[in-house]
């Protein structure tokens, strides 16, 4: 098995390329013991050289709303207002720990997404 440290985003790609070329090798066999190495190292290379800010939760919402033909009308069914709803969207009012956990509950995004602090607008 011939691995070296990724160090570089050419490193990155060649490893990505050897992932790729071993994708489907039968568990337990040496070509899926270097995929699982090489894919412990492109994880770390990215978590440190590239990583993934988190996500806003109101866009994961819109997200949702939009995958799952969800509409601000179900949104305000299930936290109980049209206008809290509205506010929510609009960024004019932060998410309560009570609305995130229902929207995790019924709709099944992440809670731990759902609490990421995230810009409330101010009332003009």
């Amino acid at each position: 098995m011939d691995i070296r440290p990724i160090r570089s985003d050419d490193d990155l790609t060649a490893a990505l390329r050897e992932v790729e070329r071993l994708w489907n090798a039968a568990p337990g066999t040496p070509d899926a013991d270097k995929m699982e190495v090489l894919v412990t190292l492109i994880q770390a290379f990215e978590n440190e050289h590239h990583p993934i800010p988190d996500a806003d939760p109101i866009d994961l919402i819109l997200h949702a709303m939009e995958v799952k033909g969800r509409t601000q009308k179900d949104l305000a069914a299930l936290l109980g207002s049209k206008s809290r709803a509205s506010e929510i969207l609009r960024r004019r009012r932060p998410l309560t720990m009570a609305q995130a956990y229902k929207i995790n509950r019924e709709w099944g995004i992440p809670a731990d997404a759902l609490i990421v602090p995230y810009h409330i607008e101010k009332a003009a």
